[in-house]
């Protein structure tokens, strides 16, 4: 498993990290039932404390992603398919949002928004 922290970021490290999980699972690259690495052993790699992952490991189980196993360890939970729609939901309303923002931060109207919203719709 590879995961890339961006220091410089102002999105927090154990964020970036439940959201790169979180990917590679809804992306196939992690499989149902496969062993992530220890807290440790992920702590030592990336350089952070394991405190940070402890926390992200928390919220990918908290949120269905992961399983932890007391004294096995954390593993890739069976996720169904709502879940993953779920995910995809939340990540197009996100770039929704954010391309809405910027429209009105360039003195665009709704009228005007809508009206580009639909011709992309037809295309």
């Amino acid at each position: 498993m590879k995961l890339i922290i961006n220091n410089s970021s102002m999105q927090p490290i154990y964020e970036q990290i439940v959201g790169q999980i979180k990917d590679d699972i809804m992306k196939g690259r992690l499989a149902q039932e496969e062993m992530l690495p220890s807290v440790r052993t992920l702590s030592k790699e990336l350089r952070i404390s394991a405190l940070t992952v402890k926390k992200a490991y928390d919220a990918l189980e908290q949120e269905g992603f992961i399983v932890t196993v007391h004294g096995k360890g954390s593993f890739v939970a069976g996720v169904s398919r709502n879940l993953l729609l779920e995910e995809q939901r939340k990540e197009v309303e996100a770039a929704l949002e954010t391309a809405v923002r910027k429209a009105r931060s360039s003195g665009m109207t709704m009228q005007e928004i809508r009206e580009l919203f639909e011709l992309i719709m037809e295309g």
